[in-house]
């Protein structure tokens, strides 16, 4: 076996291209203590950490859980409840050496026994498989001494380090998990109000002595923007994250703004198990109608990067240049393509957005009249997060929507929403070649092999177009001028465990 030192994903995933504007952070000395209130667009769909799928959950939540590692902001991983690891020369085996200090918020210390629970409820193995990664790659989780752990993979999985990032939860909370949340976090989960908010405490335990600074953090759920916006001018809120780039100039002397590539991908995701979307000529036509760039001007106030696959440039050597412009603007061929599909006066369709999240209601209506000069006439329906989840992500009932992807650490976690016998292809896609590509690029060791082949695979979607992909829009997060340490992720993450109050 080989010891890591410098925990990285094997040296695959370096996303250090992210680049980040801030205007105004203040300095000075970093004070311990204080309160924060974040203004947040929804309520979590989970508070069970291996079964939250929303991306605004696991925001929150990355301040209440850990896992054997955690996420670092450079695009690698980091000690957690582990605090060193080996990997076999093959691939599969994987060893935990676990720190002897870390605790759960409930005062009892974790185990070997609580994180052999955790990793094989996500298995699935006393019940519903919570992980697909997992289910389908560990082939058995050991305890070998009194403070070390081993996986066994069933195959090589280049990428499948950062999986050991999943939440640790304490054996003992078992068919509680998401009426009392309890994990060994910085923070600990207080409270929480649906509609209102989510509170979260320091943890007075937490393994890491010097965090966090803050004492209390609230998040306020606060549906509409604009309301948003208000209380940040007023003093009521101390942090908006996701920002709209229209209400820059708006947040006063009173503020600062932190922004970066965010590392998520933005799609038109059409129901390929629905006519017209089935044939690709339809898909095609969309994509030549769709204005990409003044999209991102009209939307974003040009704060985004436009794309041509499932991938942003934030991923580094994995990501496929010239893929954005492969459909420039052509109106004349659009209609083309859509009278050789057989829809010469075009077709009515629903574009479903989820209606808390205005940046996709926006783009919704942007894209609706792009759409009505190639004569397609498209409405927007307009429905609450929850049932966005279990009709259009988990029922599959849907014409088109707009959402966005968030980042992972991998190429393949990336680009494995698109195999087509993997549980979250809602989108129905289903190229046999495609699966090919990504299943032999997540084997290959050698890592310039990997890369081609990650690449050949977004040439592919590119191409197939399951959907239109739009753009990464830019991060932005607006703070009050007492506030410092804000960290840009290549992932959805609010840290509050290094925002301090300064003096």
């Amino acid at each position: 076996m080989k010891k890591i030192k410098t925990i990285l994903l094997f040296g695959l995933i370096m996303i250090l291209s992210i680049s980040i504007f801030s205007a105004n952070e203040p300095k000075g000395e970093a004070i311990y203590g204080g309160e924060v209130v974040v203004a947040i667009p929804q309520d979590p769909d989970y508070l069970d950490p291996h079964r939250a799928a929303a991306s605004g959950t696991y925001e929150i939540m990355f301040n209440v859980f850990e896992g054997l590692l955690k996420p670092d902001s450079n695009g690698g991983a980091r000690p957690a409840v582990a605090k060193g690891y080996e990997v076999s020369d093959d691939g599969l085996t994987y060893t935990f050496e676990i720190r002897d200090d870390v605790y759960f918020h409930n005062g009892e210390k974790v185990t070997l026994e609580d994180i052999k629970y955790s990793y094989e409820r996500l298995m699935g193995v006393n019940g519903e498989a919570l992980s697909s990664d997992f289910e389908g790659s560990v082939e058995s989780v050991k305890i070998i001494q009194p403070n070390k752990i081993r996986f066994e993979l069933k195959e090589t999985d280049t990428t499948f380090l950062f999986n050991f990032t999943e939440s640790i939860l304490p054996k003992s909370n078992d068919g509680q998990h998401n009426i009392n949340p309890i994990g060994t976090g910085p923070f600990k989960f207080v409270e929480y109000l649906p509609g209102q908010r989510i509170v979260i405490e320091k943890f007075d335990k937490y393994w890491d002595e010097k965090l966090p600074y803050l004492d209390k953090v609230e998040f306020r759920i606060i549906t509409d923007p604009q309301a948003s916006l208000i209380a940040f001018q007023a003093g009521e809120i101390d942090m908006i994250p996701r920002l709209g780039a229209q209400y820059i100039n708006l947040i006063g002397n009173n503020g600062y703004i932190i922004s970066g590539e965010q590392n998520l991908i933005q799609i038109l995701a059409l129901n390929l198990n629905r006519e017209p979307f089935d044939d690709v000529r339809v898909r095609r036509a969309m994509s030549y109608a769709i204005d990409k760039d003044l999209l991102i001007q009209a939307v974003a106030d040009g704060y985004g990067t436009k794309l041509g696959s499932n991938m942003s440039p934030v991923m580094g050597k994995y990501f496929k240049e010239g893929l954005a412009d492969k459909y420039s603007v052509n109106i004349e061929k659009a209609v083309e393509l859509l009278e050789e599909a057989g829809y010469p006066n075009g077709f009515e369709t629903t574009i479903t957005v989820p209606s808390n999240y205005k940046f996709h209601v926006d783009t919704a209506q942007v894209i609706v009249e792009m759409l009505k000069q190639i004569g397609i006439k498209a409405k927007i329906e307009q429905i609450e997060w929850g049932v966005w989840l279990d009709r259009v992500y988990a029922g599959r009932d849907f014409d088109s929507t707009i959402i966005g992807f968030t980042g992972k650490l991998s190429a393949y976690d990336i680009l494995k929403r698109y195999i087509s016998d993997y549980s979250r292809n809602f989108l129905n896609y289903n190229n046999p070649e495609y699966d090919r590509l990504l299943k032999a690029a997540v084997k290959e060791t050698d890592t310039e092999k990997s890369i081609e082949l990650y690449k050949q695979a977004q040439v592919i979607l590119s191409e197939d177009l399951p959907a239109i992909f739009l753009m990464d829009p830019n991060f932005i997060v607006a703070l009050q001028n007492n506030l410092a340490g804000y960290t840009l992720y290549p992932l959805y993450i609010q840290d509050m465990a290094v925002i301090h109050y300064v003096k």
